[in-house]
C-alpha cells in the first residue's frame, strides 16, 4: 500500500476516536474496519473499502488480474477464462474519478463481473465458445450487460463454457478447451457455464453470471461451492445472449454469497421490450432483493424434501451426497424451518421422460440471434457447420439440429410444447400444497439435492446426476446453495424451488441457511497472493502507531494554553 493512503487511513482512525482508551477499546474494530482481504470478498466488503479509502476499483482490478495470471494461466491451469478485458484498468480509474466527483452509481459501482461468453459485449469479443466466433465482437451489448454497465460494474473477463453451452456435464470448447474445477483441477466444474463457476469460485471477480437452459448455472454452482440461480423466465432478459432453447433459456448470477446474488438480481431483472416475455415481471419485482435477506428468515418456514430426487445410497458416490443433504436438511430444522420430508412431486417419471427442448429449437433460435448480429461471421448454421470452427465430437450434434424440421408443423415438438409446461408446473404446484384451499398447508419451497453425485473426473468423464430438468420445464426459478463438503472435500449443493416470481422467498430462506451453517469456504489450491491482504500485518501495526500518534497530538493540542491561559477549543476535522 502507497504511504499517503496508509497515512489517510491512520489520520481516520485517529480523528473518529476521542481519547486513547476509546482507541483501546475499540482497536479490534478499528483494525478490522481498517483491512481489506481480497479473498472471498464480497460487494459489501468492496464498498466498505472503498468509503475507507483503503483500495479503490483501479487498484482491485489488478489484484483480480493477479489472481487471473497465477492461477487461471498457470499454477492449476483452471483455464476458466476466454478472454480478458484489455480495458478493466482504464475503466476502473474512470469509474474511480466518478466515484470522487458525482458518488457510486450503485453497490455495483467499481464491482468486477465474469461473464459466460455467450453475453454479447460491445467492445470484447462472444464467441460461444466455437472459434468461427473467435474475432466476433457484437454492436451492442445483451440487455443485462448494458444494465451492469449501467450500475458501474466493470466487465472483466468472458469465462468458458461448453461450446454452444450444449453440455451440462463438462465445460470444453474448441476456442477455451478444457475448464478445471477450483476444488480440484482433475474433476469437473461440470457445464455449460462452468468456466464462470470455477473462475467465481477461485475468486477472480465478484460476480459471475452464466446461462441455465437444462441446468447450466445449478449444476457448475453446485460442484463449485457457489450460490446459482436460474429465475423465473420472464424475470430477466435474453435478449444478446446466444440462444440455446428460448422455450427454457435464462440468464442469471453466480456468487459466493446469496447477498452478493441479490445484488446482482436487482442490477439485471426488469422489462425489456426485445424480450417480450419479460412483460410478465412486471409488477412482480422488488425495490430491491436484499430487503428480503433475514438471517431469521427459516424460522416458521415449510419446507418440502423430495425424496425421489435423491440418489441410492447403494451408490457410493451418491451415498457421500446424501450424507452431505440430509445433515443440511438436520440444519434447516435447527434453524427454525418445519421439514415435511418425502414430498411426493405428482406425474414426475412422466415429467423427467420428457426431452429438452434445445434438440428442436436451437438451429431456429441461433438463426434468428444471428440475423440480429449482421456483422457475425456466419449468418446460419448451416454455414457453421460448413467452416469447421467448433468442436469435432460437436459435429454430429451440430447436424442431427439443423436437420430439423420447422416448429411449427413438427408434431412432436408441438406436443412437448403444449403438454409438458402444464403438467409439471401443475405438478409442482401440487406438491407444494398451493393448490390446497387451506394456506397452512402451503410449503415455501422443495429440496433436493442440485446434483445426486459429487462433480466427477475430467478423464474418465461420468455421470454428475443432474435434478436440473423442474426448473426450466416448469419456467419456475430454483437457487443452489453450498450445502457443505463430501469427506472428500468435494462440494455439494442444496435446491431451493419455489412457484414462478418467488426469488425473494427463495432468497430469504436460502440466506438464512447460508448464514447459519456458513458451509462456503475457499479453494486449498488458489490460496491468497501477497498483497491481497490490505494492508498487510506489517502495516496494520504501522497503521495502529501512525493512529495513536495523531491522537496523542490531537489531544494535546486541545489542552495546549493560549498567551491569554485559555484552553484552545476541540476543533472537528
Amino acid at each position: 500500500m502507497e504511504a499517503e493512503v496508509l497515512f489517510t487511513i491512520a489520520k481516520k482512525i485517529a480523528v473518529g476516536v476521542a481519547t486513547p482508551a476509546a482507541f483501546l477499546v475499540l482497536l479490534p474494530e478499528i483494525v478490522s474496519a481498517a483491512t481489506f482481504r481480497l479473498q472471498e470478498a464480497t460487494v459489501t466488503s468492496i464498498n466498505e473499502a472503498f468509503d475507507a479509502g483503503v483500495i479503490d476499483a483501479e487498484q482491485l482490478v489488478q489484484l483480480y488480474l493477479n489472481r487471473i495470471d497465477a492461477y487461471d494461466d498457470q499454477g492449476p491451469a483452471l483455464n476458466s477464462l476466454i478472454t480478458v478485458n484489455p480495458n478493466a484498468l482504464t475503466e476502473a480509474a474512470a469509474l474511480d474519478l466518478e466515484r470522487q466527483t458525482t458518488g457510486a452509481r450503485s453497490p455495483l459501482h467499481g464491482i468486477p463481473v465474469i461473464l459466460k461468453d455467450n453475453y454479447n459485449t460491445f467492445d470484447l469479443p462472444t464467441t460461444a465458445g466455437a472459434t468461427i466466433f473467435k474475432d466476433f465482437i457484437p454492436e451492442q451489448d445483451a440487455f443485462q450487460v448494458q444494465k451492469l454497465r449501467e450500475a458501474g460494474a466493470i466487465i472483466l473477463a468472458k469465462a468458458n463454457l461448453s461450446e454452444f453451452a450444449f453440455s451440462g456435464g463438462s465445460s470444453e470448447s474448441s476456442l477455451g478447451g478444457i475448464t478445471r474445477n477450483a476444488y480440484d483441477p482433475l474433476r469437473m466444474p461440470a457445464g455449460s457455464s462452468g468456466g464462470t463457476a470455477t473462475a467465481i469460485a477461485a475468486n477472480f471477480g465478484v460476480i459471475g453470471f452464466g446461462t441455465d437452459t437444462g441446468g447450466s448455472i445449478r449444476n457448475p454452482a453446485s460442484v463449485s461451492n457457489l450460490v446459482g440461480l436460474r429465475p423465473t423466465i420472464g424475470l430477466s432478459s435474453r435478449s444478446g445472449i446466444v440462444p440455446l432453447a428460448l422455450s427454457q433459456d435464462v440468464g442469471g448470477p453466480m456468487t459466493r454469497t446469496v447477498t452478493d446474488l441479490a445484488f446482482a438480481l436487482d442490477a439485471t431483472v426488469g422489462f425489456d421490450p426485445n424480450d417480450p416475455i419479460t412483460a410478465t415481471s412486471i409488477g412482480k419485482i422488488p425495490d430491491t432483493y436484499t430487503s428480503f435477506l433475514d438471517s431469521n428468515g427459516l424460522q416458521d418456514a415449510r419446507i418440502g424434501v423430495v425424496r425421489s430426487l435423491f440418489g441410492l445410497d447403494a451408490d457410493p458416490e451418491a451415498a457421500k451426497v446424501n450424507q452431505v443433504i440430509n445433515q443440511s436438511i438436520a440444519n434447516l430444522k435447527l434453524l427454525g424451518a418445519e421439514i415435511v420430508d418425502d414430498v411426493p412431486i405428482p406425474n414426475l417419471d412422466t415429467i423427467l421422460a420428457y426431452p429438452s427442448l434445445s434438440a428442436f429449437e436451437f438451429k431456429f433460435n441461433l438463426n434468428d440471434y444471428l440475423a440480429a448480429n449482421p456483422n457475425a461471421p456466419v449468418q446460419s448454421l448451416t454455414e457453421i457447420i460448413e467452416s469447421g470452427g467448433f468442436l469435432p465430437s460437436n459435429l454430429n450434434t451440430l447436424i442431427t439440429r439443423n436437420s430439423v424440421e420447422p416448429l411449427e408443423t413438427n408434431v412432436r415438438y408441438q406436443e412437448i410444447i403444449r403438454d409438458r409446461p402444464t403438467l409439471t408446473q401443475q405438478s409442482l404446484l401440487q406438491a407444494l400444497n398451493l393448490l390446497d384451499s387451506d394456506p397452512s398447508n402451503n410449503l415455501d419451497a422443495l429440496i433436493y439435492p442440485t446434483n445426486t453425485r459429487p462433480p466427477g473426473l475430467i478423464s474418465p468423464p461420468s455421470n454428475l446426476g443432474s435434478n436440473s430438468r423442474l426448473s426450466p420445464f416448469s419456467g419456475f426459478p430454483a437457487l443452489t446453495v453450498p450445502a457443505g463438503f463430501t469427506f472428500d472435500n468435494l462440494p455439494v449443493g442444496l435446491e431451493f424451488l419455489g412457484p414462478a416470481f418467488s426469488e425473494s422467498t427463495l432468497l430469504r430462506l436460502s440466506y438464512a441457511y447460508e448464514q447459519g451453517t456458513l458451509n462456503r469456504r475457499p479453494s486449498a489450491i488458489v490460496p491468497q497472493l501477497e498483497g491481497e491482504t490490505i494492508p498487510e500485518p506489517g502495516q496494520t501495526v504501522g497503521l495502529v502507531a501512525i493512529g495513536l500518534l495523531l491522537l496523542g497530538g490531537r489531544l494535546k493540542q486541545r489542552h495546549a494554553p493560549q498567551l491569554d491561559g485559555s484552553i484552545i477549543a476541540s476543533t472537528s476535522d
